[in-house]
């Protein structure tokens, strides 16, 4: 079995909104924490109820993201519906020189700026959802988003579904356990080389990591945007 390696590794996943990469994403950390960390994002959007500054973002007002923009501290920063989202670069060589993996819950544009900063460290992953009515449908029942903001999203949804080649691995999460066992394979294959460890195992770990790159997952992908 492979050794864990002394450089973390940059876990990059995107998805269209909606298609459920958070969910996903947050019960990979829940897991795997401390050796995997969320790389929190800065962002100038508004705090929504429930959210925690620091944990799910560090809220900041555009005139402090721009002073940062300046000072280059951004690894990647994109705007997004009116907001400024980025991501700060100290905290990502940290991580990797300390050999902890980090975990990136970013759209496309995100993770080609991640990917080429650091291609060596980066596992990308793309998740495809359903079917297109599926994704709508789960736009429209967020309470979160005013409805000119879901309907930018249905329109984009399409476009950033044809970034699915730049990605190593695809999985479909058509059923959340079966998705998560996807992710969780590709993870810890990257990390450790192989799903079989006796101290991490899941039932359908094997399975989901044959599943996640099969042909099905790429026809997949191509049906969602015909």
């Amino acid at each position: 079995m492979k050794q864990v390696s002394d450089r973390g590794v940059l876990v990059i996943v995107s998805s269209p909104s909606g298609a459920g990469k958070t969910t996903l994403t947050r019960r990979l950390i829940t897991e795997f924490r401390p050796q995997l960390e969320f790389s929190v994002s800065y962002t100038t959007r508004a705090m929504r109820p429930g959210e925690v500054n620091g944990r799910d973002y560090y809220f900041v007002t555009p005139e402090k993201f721009q002073a940062m923009v300046e000072a280059h501290e951004f690894a990647e920063y994109a705007n997004v519906f009116g907001n400024r989202y980025g991501t700060a670069q100290g905290q990502i060589d940290h991580a990797l020189d300390a050999g902890h993996d980090i975990i990136f819950d970013v759209d496309w544009q995100g993770g080609q700026e991640l990917s080429k900063r650091w291609p060596q460290d980066s596992l990308k992953i793309f998740i495809l959802p359903p079917d297109m009515t599926t994704l709508e449908s789960r736009l429209r029942s967020r309470a979160t988003d005013s409805a000119e903001v879901i309907e930018r999203r249905i329109r984009k949804a399409k476009d950033e579904l044809g970034h699915y080649p730049e990605y190593q691995h695809l999985i479909v999460n058509d059923e959340l356990e079966h998705a998560y066992a996807a992710l969780r394979a590709t993870y810890l294959t990257r990390r450790y080389g192989s799903v079989d460890r006796p101290d991490i195992s899941h039932p359908l770990a094997e399975l989901a990591a044959k599943v996640s790159d099969s042909a099905a997952a790429l026809a997949h992908a191509r049906s969602l945007l015909s």
